[in-house]
């Protein structure tokens, strides 16, 4: 079955999260991607565990599906041709190297387009290309304000149990990259897409963002509370707590009715969302008093039913079994001992994903990839 990035060429020189997983995205899509890797200890992730795979890391194989690996010393004058040779035959140059250190080996963008003026150039940063500070996904969190609005009210600052910024970056590296593939259709030429970090984090705070600029000031950290939704929390039930999330007044007036509580819709402090949100901590306490005779599963039966949005808080394993029941097929097998991955997460109905192999291991396909560089040299 053809692919839409049948025939298009990756060179992936990037490491760690975003740019690799932006690289999957394009394998997703057919692309094959070479994975240039150092000698010795390759992509950084290898070793980041435990878990361990039967190859290498869990965290190595999360982001590098479906690619090729080659060694290449970028120090070794030999390799270095290699390298450049793969820039000059790729279609899309993927890189996250702090900023200059790829231009004093003739890999930047403006050295690799003049032997290659179609490619596709993305460079992936924490701060942007001239900043001089080390782009590790935590440290956005920290100073791009996301851990400022995560966590209790009465806690400290908390990061997001992934590293959010780094996907978030990859999806937006993605983007770039087939916009970029597009406009090469029209006008003949590539360009450099610029991708960082922080700006992928910034542009993901959406209402967030948009309170500050609107007002000056800045939004706290609420727990699971929304700052202009109310009920859209957790709340305590008999046995635990039930994700609630009610986005308008009909769902919030069927909620008081299967709480048996029907006069709290026409309650003038809960009237609508804006009063709701006025007197949050007495509404709180008016659900939590029906919500704790009895049990999360109890609850989010019901209120499921009546169409308002509502479900216990579950685990990773939930998530799982949630999209299995749901038929979502959450995870694809990829071979080679490797465990399972997640599935590529957008349908098609014309060109469905249909080729997944497992991570590489360090410099598996090093001898036909280094044979295929030294043909095309001739």
């Amino acid at each position: 079955m053809s692919m839409p990035l049948d025939g298009v060429v990756v060179a992936d020189f990037s490491r760690v999260l975003a740019g690799p997983l932006a690289c999957v995205n394009l394998a997703d899509l057919g692309a094959t991607v070479v994975k240039v890797e150092r000698p010795g200890s390759g992509d950084d992730t290898r070793g980041w565990g435990p878990p361990w795979t039967a190859h290498s890391s869990s965290y190595f194989e999360c982001a590098n599906r479906s690619k090729q690996s080659v060694v290449l010393d970028l120090g070794d004058p030999d390799d270095l041709v290699l390298a450049r040779e793969l820039a000059r035959r790729a279609d899309v140059l993927v890189e996250n190297f702090r900023s200059g250190a790829l231009g004093r080996r003739g890999l930047d963008y403006e050295s690799v387009r003049v032997g290659n003026p179609g490619i596709v150039y993305c460079s992936v940063s924490g701060f942007g290309g001239d900043a001089d500070l080390p782009g590790y996904d935590f440290l956005v969190q920290a100073m791009g304000g996301l851990m400022s609005v995560t966590g209790a009210e009465d806690g400290e600052p908390a990061k997001v149990g992934v590293a959010l910024v780094d996907v978030l970056a990859a999806k937006d590296a993605t983007i770039g990259i087939l916009a970029a593939l597009r406009a090469r259709e029209k006008t003949g030429r590539g360009q450099r897409v610029e991708v960082n970090l922080l700006s992928s984090l910034l542009g993901s705070m959406a209402n967030q963002a948009s309170s500050y600029l609107t007002t000056g000031r800045a939004p706290r950290r609420m727990g699971n509370s929304h700052p202009s939704i109310a009920p859209y929390e957790t709340l305590r039930c008999k046995d635990d707590v039930l994700a609630l999330a009610c986005g308008n007044d009909g769902q919030f007036r069927r909620l008081a009715e299967v709480l048996g509580v029907p006069e709290l819709a026409d309650d003038e402090r809960f009237a609508t969302n804006a009063e709701r949100v006025r007197n949050r901590p007495e509404l709180r306490a008016a659900l939590e008093q029906q919500l704790g005779t009895d049990t999360v599963a109890a609850w989010a039966a019901r209120l499921t039913e009546v169409g308002v949005p509502a479900g216990p808080v579950g685990d990773l394993a939930d998530g799982f079994k949630l999209a299995e029941s749901l038929g979502l097929a959450p995870t694809v097998p990829v071979g080679d001992d490797a465990p399972p991955q997640v599935r590529h997460p957008i349908g098609y109905s014309d060109t469905p994903v249909a080729r997944y192999s497992a991570p590489p291991r360090l410099g598996q396909h090093s001898d036909e990839i280094r044979r295929w560089l030294a043909e095309e040299k001739k």
